[in-house]
Parts: C-alpha cells; sequence; structure tokens
C-alpha cells in the first residue's frame, strides 16, 4: 500500500467532556489502516466544564499524536476551527464536530475520495440526518439552497462540519464571524467550483451534552450570507457595489425632481407640500452618499493590498516547458 497524505483532523470543543473519551477511541479505531502520518488536534472553545482536563488525561492512553489547543475564552466555532487550521501541520485537513454525530470512520474515504477526484475540498452531506425536523432540517435545507443560490456553489449541506481540504488551499482563507457554515463559498474565491465536492457521509444522533444551536442562528446565517455575498463579488471593487446602488437611486430621485419641476414651472402647480419633492431630495442626497462611499471604500481597498502584500488572485501552480 502506498503512503498516503499526512493528515490533520481538526475538532473543536466547547463543553463537550462526555464526548472526548468516545471520540478520541472512535479515531483511533477509523484510522488504524491509514497508511500516513496523522494528528488529531483538539481546540478547546473556553468550555466552561471539563473538557480541557478530560482531553489531557485521556490523550496519554492512545499512541496517535494528540494536540490539545486551550483558548483563552469562548470565541465561537469559526474561531475554533481557524485555530485547528493554523496550527494543523498535514498536507490534508479534515474537520469533523466533537459531538460524535459526525463519524470518523468516514475521513479515510473522503480522503480518498478527495484525490481520486481531484479536489482541494470535499464536503460531508449528511443524507440521514439525526436531528430534529423543525429546529434543525427545515431551516439547514432553507439555508443550503439559499446560499447555493446566492453564491453559486451548490451543494446539498453546507452545515455538515464533516469536511477534508488540501492544505495549501484552506490556509488561504481566512474564517471570520460566523463563517464557518460558508467554507465552500470561500473556498470558492480561491480555488474553482469544479473542485469542490460532496459525498454522503454517516449521521448519528447526539447522545451527551446538548446542542448549542437553534431556529435563531437561521437570522445570523442570512446577515453572514449578505458579507458573503459582498466579499465574493465586490473584495476588490467595492465602488461598484456602493456605485450602482448610488447611481439607481439617483436616477430615481432625479426622475421624481424633473417631473415635479415640469409641474411647477411649466404647468404652474404647486409643488411645496408633497410628499414626493421630499422623497426626491432625499433620493438624490442618499445618492452622492452612496457614490462617495463607494470611492472612499475603492480607496481603503487599494491601500490594503498595496500595504499588505496581498493580492486579489491566486496562483495555483506555475507550469513550463523547460524543468
Amino acid at each position: 500500500m502506498s503512503t498516503q497524505p499526512s493528515l490533520s483532523l481538526v475538532v473543536p470543543l466547547y463543553n463537550e467532556q462526555d464526548n472526548i473519551n468516545p471520540l478520541l477511541k472512535r479515531v483511533e479505531e477509523a484510522m488504524v489502516d491509514y497508511s500516513g502520518p496523522y494528528e488529531l488536534i483538539l481546540v478547546d472553545d473556553g468550555s466552561s466544564d471539563h473538557t480541557v482536563a478530560t482531553a489531557l488525561a485521556s490523550s496519554s492512553d492512545h499512541d496517535y499524536e494528540i494536540r490539545v489547543l486551550e483558548l483563552q475564552r469562548n470565541f465561537g466555532q469559526t474561531a475554533a476551527m481557524q485555530a485547528g487550521i493554523d496550527a494543523a501541520t498535514g498536507e490534508l485537513i479534515a474537520t469533523l464536530d466533537g459531538d460524535l454525530q459526525n463519524d470518523p470512520h468516514d475521513i479515510p474515504r473522503m480522503v480518498d475520495a478527495l484525490i481520486d477526484r481531484d479536489l482541494d475540498l470535499l464536503v460531508g452531506w449528511r443524507e440521514n440526518r439525526k436531528d430534529k425536523l423543525f429546529m434543525r432540517k427545515i431551516p439547514s435545507w432553507v439555508a443550503n439552497r439559499l446560499i447555493g443560490r446566492i453564491t453559486g456553489v451548490r451543494i446539498h449541506d453546507y452545515g455538515c462540519s464533516l469536511k477534508v481540504y488540501r492544505s495549501s488551499v484552506i490556509k488561504q482563507v481566512k474564517l471570520l464571524g460566523e463563517m464557518h457554515r460558508f467554507i465552500p463559498a470561500w473556498v470558492a474565491a480561491v480555488a474553482p467550483a469544479r473542485r469542490i465536492g460532496e459525498m454522503p457521509v454517516t449521521h448519528h444522533a447526539r447522545i451527551h451534552g446538548v446542542s448549542k444551536y437553534g431556529i435563531s442562528r437561521s437570522i445570523r446565517v442570512v446577515l453572514d450570507l449578505l458579507s458573503v455575498l459582498f466579499f465574493m463579488k465586490y473584495r476588490a471593487r467595492p465602488g461598484h457595489f456602493f456605485g450602482t446602488i448610488g447611481l439607481v437611486v439617483g436616477f430615481i430621485g432625479s426622475v421624481i425632481l424633473v417631473y415635479l419641476g415640469f409641474d411647477k414651472f411649466i404647468l404652474g402647480h404647486d409643488i411645496g407640500t408633497r410628499p414626493a419633492l421630499l422623497i426626491g431630495v432625499v433620493m438624490v442626497i442618499t445618492a452622492f452618499q452612496f457614490l462617495t462611499t463607494g470611492i472612499l471604500s475603492e480607496l481603503m481597498s487599494r491601500t490594503y493590498y498595496e500595504t499588505s502584500n496581498t493580492t486579489h488572485y491566486v496562483v495555483r501552480e506555475e507550469h513550463s516547458n523547460h524543468s
């Protein structure tokens, strides 16, 4: 058997003390036939229970490398995932939840599928999801279709934490806020959509602990989706975003004022008390504000790219006819 790529498994944890021992055992069982080196990175996101102590005590009972990152406080799942990705040393990185609902036994076959299909990201698809219908499944179904339609990256399950990435690609993406659920969209900003795939994975019902998410997260998903849309399409040209809005609003306001001017000076009607006058003036002023905001955002964008040695493009590989 040929040696498989080095692999880092990243698991964010928050108050999952009862799941630590079963998780470590499942990882060991799942990776027993993996021929490449691998490590498990447990990222504690400021747990208030004994998650860290349990992880440290249990790690000595296993032969494979286990690293525990303890964050200063609760920063959220996205930050914990980013911390684990930053610390990972493997050629490939796999992420999964620490609540035992993701099955580590899916990881080796996901690695094989990613390599065979020449992908940069392989996303798990929980076809037979073991969650509550109204609290989790229906909001997730709506969110997945909305995200796919807006971002253009159409996969069935954006919310599945079980994913396998090429390290060289995911390390180009910086996750902020609560953007972990939009990882495929962010990866699409540095890799072609054809190199993002999905495959069905096993999903278990939660046994220990409680879910950290509820129906209220749907509002945050919508707000985050607007941010994703802006950064995917307008990060390098924000003036186009604000300028387009300004021109549309300004055009409507100008039409209103031209009509009122005709009504006043040609037809001789009184327009001083008409609401349309105020609406037209406000829309024109608003248009100027959007246009100036666009100019300022362009200056900020150019300053950022020029001073941070950051480019708005990504070179995957350079080919030459000379060795």
